[in-house]
């Protein structure tokens, strides 16, 4: 019996060196598509990063634009309807220039 377990392990052996043969293969195989799947990761996460900091500047230039207008031309707006009242009237009684 034990001579039957040890000539089963002699005859394992090589099937694991071929199985280990095997993987070492397919792992060379698909090193250079690793190796290019790891270069475009990095790139177009470059990519996506430079994309995220300029529609934050975007975004921050927006927000600056709307916190001028609240704050700065939505109180002046009274202000720019009364004149803009004044320059109709005035516009509507001055007299109309003829041409010759």
């Amino acid at each position: 019996m034990e001579a039957l377990l040890a000539l089963l392990l002699i005859a394992a052996v090589p099937l694991l060196i071929l199985g280990v043969a095997f993987k070492v293969l397919f792992a060379l195989v698909l090193l250079p598509f690793k190796i290019l799947g790891a270069l475009f990761k990095g790139v177009l996460g470059l990519l996506g990063g430079l994309i995220g900091l300029v529609a934050g500047g975007v975004g921050f230039v927006f927000g600056l634009i709307v916190l001028l207008v609240v704050f700065v031309l939505l109180p002046l707006a009274p202000l720019l309807l009364l004149g803009a009242i004044v320059w109709l009237a005035l516009k509507a009684f001055s007299p109309a220039a003829r041409a010759a």
